[in-house]
């Protein structure tokens, strides 16, 4: 079988399986597995998110069903579509942590009263938030995982899609950086 037509095959298949709801209750069911286990395993075994990345999931393909060029089977089509809604889930949660942070500081008043040093507490939770906000996403990412969240290099590694050894080195260099930050030196690697 030559790749333009199995291209065709593919195509074939997807438009057959969105054309009746028998053919959509067949292909769902056949394809909802991968996708879902794709998703768990990258979201640290959140049910709650995976089914909701699932879904978003074959909504997206339903709604880009003609750009499915049938080049490869629709799994991994449906994956890729999954990957990209994973990966706007983690831009999404690190904007929201970033305007926490924010709305955190902003929170605690500038000036104490008249005759009043800054507690120590205070200035203390200043300090890191921004040196948190100095880091680099993905070096802010691994080291709220692991330091603030208590997640092990590995569990830290499966969220943001790397290895364990890629992820130890990112936090090697996100702690070298927040130590900089912390300190009042730059970040710049």
């Amino acid at each position: 079988m030559t790749s333009s037509s199995k291209a065709a095959d593919s195509r074939t298949e997807l438009q057959a399986a969105l054309a009746d709801d028998a053919a959509f209750e067949r292909w769902y069911r056949a394809t909802l597995p991968r996708v879902y286990s794709y998703l768990m395993s990258r979201v640290g075994g959140d049910i709650e998110l995976a089914e909701d990345l699932t879904q978003q999931t074959f909504i997206a393909a339903i709604d880009q069903r003609a750009r499915f060029d049938g080049r490869s089977d629709s799994v991994t089509w449906l994956c890729a579509i999954a990957r990209h809604k994973l990966a706007d889930h983690f831009r999404s949660m690190e904007r929201r942590d970033h305007r926490r942070i924010r709305l955190e500081v902003r929170q605690l008043e500038a000036e104490p009263p008249a005759g009043q040093p800054i507690p120590s507490a205070v200035a203390e939770r200043d300090l890191i938030a921004r040196a948190l906000a100095d880091l680099p996403p993905g070096q802010r990412a691994v080291l709220t995982l692991v330091a603030l969240d208590g997640l092990s290099v590995a569990e830290a590694g499966r969220l943001l899609g790397r290895s364990p050894g890629a992820t130890q080195s990112l936090l090697h260099r996100a702690r070298a950086a927040f130590r900089l930050a912390y300190e009042g030196g730059s970040t710049d690697d």
